[in-house]
């Protein structure tokens, strides 16, 4: 699955500090800007990841399930 979301990064003295405005809580850091976006998207994952989980749960058994996939 393709997904793209912004990563606001800003330098806050040794540290770069970012967070995704599309995703509430998704916050990264890093000493370096790829290290903050790869501690972000790591986040990204998994907040997406506990939130499907916690939409799921609740439905039947016996309802059918398919993915979609947006590009």
């Amino acid at each position: 699955m393709h997904n793209e979301f912004t990563a606001v990064i800003e330098k806050d003295e040794e540290w770069y500090i970012g967070y995704c405005p599309e995703i509430p809580g998704a916050n990264g850091q890093g000493r370096t800007v790829e290290e903050c976006k790869k501690s972000l998207a790591e986040a990204i994952s998994l907040i997406l990841e506990d939130r499907r989980e916690d939409a799921l749960r609740g439905v039947p058994a016996d309802a059918k399930r398919e993915t979609i996939t947006i590009s």
